[in-house]
């Protein structure tokens, strides 16, 4: 079970959610790029009136420096023409209590903290399947998290933090959680209004232009301002 030190305490916290939440297309500049969005170019103009959510299995989170697992023996199955898996920097915000129904004036009473998040997405996949996205972005080791967990005290509500991905040491994603059509207490009050939320589940915040292509021997790193560096190497399973 991976484990997480909480940021200034002696504190550490298993990462074991019953739950990850994703919300998908939360920033402008990602709308614009994203392929379900480039095949109804109308839509690249119109922002989501709430967010998009999108589940994670609890089977994708690895830790610092743990390999992301490419499933290209699967992939191959397929035959696409040019198999794509993506990095997708993002905050991740866990939850710290239990909560149902909260009002967003509330949400942060509920969060225990903040922390680095790949939201690692295999595309061919994620685009073909008939049911949506689950199986693209919840193969094994797809949710990288870390390095620490930083308590929602030093961070309050995740906003004005600067987010930047890299792969190979190349700056690829770079943005600020201020850019986020919703924050994070619009998301916790909205998804606590779908579902309970329980301690330890994760809401990934979504990710920033730029996203690309990973492939064995890359090295990807997300760094959050306030939060620090996650970095993971890439392999093919």
């Amino acid at each position: 079970m991976l484990s997480l030190a909480l940021a200034g305490t002696d504190r550490r916290v298993d990462v074991c959610p019953t739950k990850i939440v994703a919300v998908g297309l939360n920033y402008r500049e990602h709308i614009a790029e994203s392929p379900s969005v480039l095949s109804r170019p109308r839509d690249r103009e119109i922002l989501p009136a709430e967010p998009i959510l999108f589940p994670k299995t609890p089977n994708v989170i690895i830790g610092p420096g743990e390999p992301i697992p490419i499933p290209s023996s699967l992939i191959a199955r397929y035959g696409f023409d040019e198999p794509r898996t993506d990095h997708e920097a993002e905050l991740a915000v866990i939850i710290g209590a239990r909560c149902r129904n909260v009002a967003p004036e509330d949400a942060l009473d509920y969060v225990l903290g903040y922390a680095c998040f790949n939201d690692v997405s295999q595309r061919n996949i994620q685009n073909a399947d008939r049911s949506g996205w689950y199986r693209g972005k919840s193969f094994d080791g797809f949710g990288p998290i870390g390095p620490v967990i930083v308590p929602r005290a030093v961070l309050g509500d995740g906003s004005g933090l600067a987010i930047e991905c890299r792969l190979n040491g190349t700056v690829v994603q770079r943005a600020s959680t201020s850019d986020m059509i919703f924050g994070v207490r619009e998301l916790v009050a909205f998804i606590s209004s779908n579902f309970t939320l329980e301690p330890g589940d994760i809401i990934a915040t979504g990710t920033p232009s730029g996203v690309g292509p990973m492939k064995a021997g890359d090295y990807v790193e997300v760094e959050i301002e306030g939060v620090g560096i996650l970095g993971n190497p890439v392999i093919e399973v």
